[in-house]
C-alpha cells in the first residue's frame, strides 16, 4: 500500500482534462461512492491492521520487525501461486534465466526479504521527525538536483521505479525546501489515502490524486518537481520499450507532461546501501521535444534504458510484483510493429 504512492498518469480515457465531465464525470462519481460503500468493511479492516502494524514495529526492534515481516512476505510468495508465477517471470527476465531456474527463487525470496525492509521503514517514518526520516539518505546526492533543476528550461520530472525507498528520498528533496509533488492512486482505500498523504504532506511533499490533471500540469508550469512511478506492471496501451532484451510497455505520462510543458525528466536510482543509507543517482536528463509519437517512443526507451540499469545494479531491492512483460509471443510482436509505426519506421 505504501508503495503506491507516486504514479504516472497514463490513464488515456482523462488524458485530457482533470476529471470527465457531464454524465461520463456523474457516472465515474458514482461508481466510486459505489465502491467505497461496498469496500468499508475491507478498508475498516486494512486500516485497523496497519495502524496496528505501525505502533508494534515503533515499539520493538527494527531488526525483528524486518525478519517477522520479511517471513511473512517470503510465505506469501511461496504459498500464492499467481505471486509467484509473476515475480519468477519478471525476476527471471532480469537474471537472464528461466522463471524455474532455482538462482531465480532464490532472487525472487530475496527481493520479497528487501520488501519487507522497505515495509519497516515506512511504518517507522510515521513515529520519526521529519529530521530523523531523512538522515539516512545521503545528502551529497541531493546536491545535484539544483544544478538539474537551475539548467532545465521548465520543471523536472522524475522517474523512479520500485527500487530503494522513495519515500525517505522525497523528504530529503523537500527539507531543502525544494517544491515536490507526488501523483498518487487515491481510487481505493481512500482513508488509507489520507494517511499517507498526511505523511508526506507532514514531511512538506505535496501529494496530488492522479486524476487531477489540471494541478499536474500546473505544477510543472511553475517549474516545480513532480515524482512519478513507472513499473506499475505491464499494460497494453502503454509505450512500446526493449526492457532487459524484450519488448513490455511504460507509461506515457512521463514523456507526455514534459513535452506539453517544457520540463524534462530525470531518472532517479535509490539503492539501499550496506551502509544503511540510501544512495541516489541520476541517469542522464531526457528532453522532449515535442509530444509526436515519434518524440514519445524515443524518450520512454530511454527511461526503460535508465530503468534497466537502476534494477540490474540492485535486483533484489526492486519490488514490482506485478506482470512487467506480456504474456504471450504474439503481443510481444504486436508491440515491436507499434514501436516501429510510432518511428516512422518499417516493420521487421
Amino acid at each position: 500500500m505504501a508503495g503506491k504512492g507516486l504514479e504516472a498518469p497514463h490513464r488515456r480515457r482523462e488524458a485530457g482534462h482533470p476529471q470527465a465531465d457531464g454524465v461520463a464525470g456523474l457516472r465515474l462519481r458514482l461508481r466510486r461512492v459505489q465502491a467505497r460503500l461496498t469496500g468499508r468493511p475491507l478498508e475498516k479492516l486494512a486500516v485497523a491492521a496497519y495502524a496496528s502494524a505501525v505502533w508494534i514495529v515503533a515499539h520493538v526492534p527494527a531488526r525483528l520487525a524486518r525478519w517477522v515481516i520479511g517471513t511473512g512476505s517470503q510465505a506469501g510468495y511461496l504459498l500464492w501461486p499467481q505471486k509467484r508465477a509473476w515475480s519468477n517471470a519478471n525476476f527471471g527476465r532480469v537474471a537472464g534465466l528461466p522463471p524455474g531456474d532455482r538462482r531465480v527463487r532464490k532472487l525472487a525470496l530475496g527481493a520479497y526479504r528487501q520488501y519487507a525492509a522497505y515495509l519497516v521503514e515506512i511504518m517507522r517514518l510515521e513515529s520519526l521527525s521529519p529530521d530523523e526520516a531523512i538522515k539516512r539518505v545521503v545528502q551529497t546526492d541531493l546536491d545535484r538536483i539544483n544544478d538539474i533543476w537551475q539548467s532545465a528550461p521548465g520543471g523536472l520530472i522524475f522517474a523512479l521505479g520500485h527500487v530503494g525507498n522513495n519515500e525517505a528520498v522525497a523528504a530529503g528533496v523537500a527539507d531543502r525546501g525544494w517544491p515536490i509533488s507526488v501523483v498518487a492512486d487515491d481510487s481505493s482505500f481512500p482513508e488509507m489515502f489520507d494517511r499517507f498523504t498526511r505523511l508526506r504532506e507532514a514531511w512538506g511533499v505535496h501529494v496530488i490524486p492522479w486524476r487531477n490533471l489540471r494541478e499536474i500540469y500546473s505544477v510543472l508550469k511553475r517549474r516545480e518537481m513532480l515524482a512519478l512511478l513507472i513499473d506499475w506492471g505491464y499494460r497494453s496501451d502503454g509505450v512500446p520499450v526493449r526492457l532487459f532484451g524484450a519488448w513490455t510497455t511504460l507509461p506515457a505520462g512521463p514523456a507526455t507532461l514534459a513535452a506539453k510543458t517544457g520540463s524534462v525528466i530525470v531518472p532517479v536510482a535509490i539503492r539501499r546501501g550496506d551502509d544503511g543509507m540510501f544512495h541516489v543517482s541520476f541517469s542522464d536528463v531526457i528532453s522532449v521535444p515535442t509530444s509526436s509519437d515519434a518524440d514519445v517512443a524515443r524518450a520512454t526507451q530511454a527511461i526503460a534504458d535508465a530503468l534497466e540499469s537502476t534494477i540490474a545494479a540492485a535486483p533484489q531491492q526492486w519490488y514490482s510484483f506485478k506482470p512487467m512483460w506480456p504474456p504471450t509471443s504474439e503481443e510481444a510482436s504486436q508491440l515491436a510493429a507499434r514501436a516501429a509505426a510510432m518511428l516512422g519506421l518499417a516493420p521487421s
